[in-house]
């Protein structure tokens, strides 16, 4: 019985291997196309000059359109309905103010993140930098007003063992 058992383990099996199958080609559905929808804006497929601007957690990308009308867009609304307070609408448009160009480009924005004030101040970096894109002279002016530096300053991290960054519990002597 111990012979026929070491035979069985010495004789190596050989599978087979798997016979593959051919298959049959198949035939592709064809998708009927979409009923094209209205957008809220137009689509513009003109020149314009593209700016990133930060500030905090917010980051805002900033196009100008060569076109004159002076509109501003923020997210497709319009920046009176995006920003209702007069000085959240100077803060975001004073690289503009600066260099007297409120006319002269129509302002897409999409901003995300953050809070109200930091979004309006990186729309405010965001076009100052568009600006130097479309003239580089203006870019000692801008720089000289602070609108080209990216504010640095973030919320500081909360530490183990403290309440906040650095707010500790309240220490009691006994």
């Amino acid at each position: 019985m111990v012979k026929e058992k070491a035979k069985a383990k010495a004789k190596p099996t050989k599978k087979k291997a798997p016979v593959k199958k051919k298959k049959a080609p198949v035939k592709k559905a064809v998708k009927p196309k979409k009923e094209e929808k209205p957008e809220a804006a137009p689509k513009i497929r003109a020149e314009y000059f593209e700016g990133t601007g930060r500030r905090k957690t917010s980051v805002a990308r900033v196009r100008l359109y060569n076109k004159k009308s002076g509109l501003v867009t923020i997210n497709d609304k319009k920046l009176e309905e995006y920003f209702p307070t007069e000085a959240l609408q100077k803060t975001a448009l004073s690289a503009l103010d600066k260099m007297k160009s409120l006319d002269r480009f129509e302002v897409r924005v999409v901003v995300r993140g953050g809070g109200i004030n930091s979004q309006a101040e990186a729309i405010r970096h965001g076009i100052a930098r568009a600006l130097v894109v479309s003239n580089a002279e203006y870019k000692k002016r801008l720089k000289k007003s602070g609108f080209l530096t990216r504010d640095s300053r973030m919320k500081e991290r909360k530490k183990f063992g403290l309440k906040r960054a650095r707010r500790a519990p309240q220490w009691s002597k006994r």
